[in-house]
């Protein structure tokens, strides 16, 4: 039997530290779907290493679980996990949140016709372990550059938050008020109890989201999102 001629059988394995194009990197992340994760980062490739769950599969479970509550009461925003993001001919990243303004209620981004998002989501989570110097790096001055307007960095191995909003072309931190709670300046109503986060305490992280959403702030907010 003679096999039908395949342009995919040829390519060369997706490998860390490869100089790719964008296209030449959405081709061989296509053609090997044994990897699950795979970044482009300024034009190198970055495969993620196994997931542990205390490192990773956990803080990234409370944080989907804080963001969920709020996209699910906030009309006109979207939530995605671990999206394929086209930023530019350089960057495409997969972030372990995004949250980002639907594109019919003004927001930065767009799907392609291939249902992929483009453009830079409002908000970015990353779970930074064996990540944390790429995230922190590379990819953060990526993210700016991009006008991904707020960028959250949760080190896992430190068991810190760090929320990064872009002011003036440049990332500033934000810290938390006198109550521990960090307000997003991008997504109002949007709080996080920053170290009942750290600590599993996510009753507490669920009552201090809820309050955001009954707040005149985010009231306003999705009113101006369906006009």
């Amino acid at each position: 039997m003679v096999k039908e001629y395949s342009p995919q059988r040829h390519l060369p394995p997706l490998e860390s530290g490869d100089r790719l194009t964008r296209p030449e990197f959405e081709r061989r992340y296509a053609a090997a779907p044994h990897i699950k994760k795979a970044e482009l980062i300024e034009g190198i490739v970055y495969v993620a290493s196994p997931l542990r769950h205390e490192q990773h599969g956990k803080p990234h479970s409370r944080v989907m679980t804080w963001l969920g509550v709020y996209q699910s009461l906030t009309p006109g925003v979207d939530l995605s996990v671990e999206p394929t993001v086209r930023l530019d001919l350089d960057n495409e990243p997969q972030p372990d949140a995004a949250l980002f303004i639907e594109p019919d209620a003004g927001g930065q981004t767009r799907l392609s016709s291939d249902g992929y998002i483009e453009g830079s989501p409002e908000l970015i989570v990353e779970i930074a372990a064996s990540s944390a110097a790429i995230d922190t790096g590379s990819k953060k001055q990526v993210y700016r550059r991009n006008g991904v307007l707020e960028y959250v960095i949760w080190q896992s191995y430190e068991n810190q938050i760090e929320w990064f909003c872009l002011i003036d072309g440049d990332y500033r931190l934000l810290s938390p008020g006198a109550d521990g709670i960090i307000r997003s300046g991008v997504f109002p109503g949007l709080w996080l109890a920053v170290e009942a986060l750290l600590n599993n305490q996510m009753v507490r992280v669920l009552e201090v989201v809820q309050a955001g959403l009954k707040s005149p702030e985010h009231n306003a907010f999705v009113q101006q999102l369906q006009k």
